[in-house]
């Protein structure tokens, strides 16, 4: 498949953005690369390979759901900067 300046233009139109005439060409050149590169890595013969949806062999590791002593409030509230005892005072981001 070859990539054409029109349809860098179509691509360009549909995103509604403003392409110079230099700027199709360079991007025209450009897709095509990477379509001559996409080409060379669909030739690989990939028989023996098997798929995975990651590269690396992950797993999901848990930890049992134990209930824990919750943070001493007073501790915590030592770390802010304004408290009413109860709850942390930040500034004010939303306007009503």
């Amino acid at each position: 498949m070859i990539i054409s300046k029109n349809d860098v233009e179509h691509v360009a139109k549909l995103a509604r953005l403003e392409v110079s005439e230099e700027e199709k060409e360079e991007l025209t050149g450009q897709l095509n690369n990477i379509l001559d590169y996409v080409s060379k890595m669909n030739k690989i013969d990939t028989n023996n390979i098997k798929p995975t949806s990651h590269v690396l062999h992950l797993k999901n590791v848990f930890r049992e759901d134990v209930a824990k002593e919750n943070l001493n409030r007073e501790k915590v509230f030592l770390n802010a900067p304004e408290h009413d005892g109860e709850h942390f005072i930040v500034p004010q981001v939303i306007e009503s």
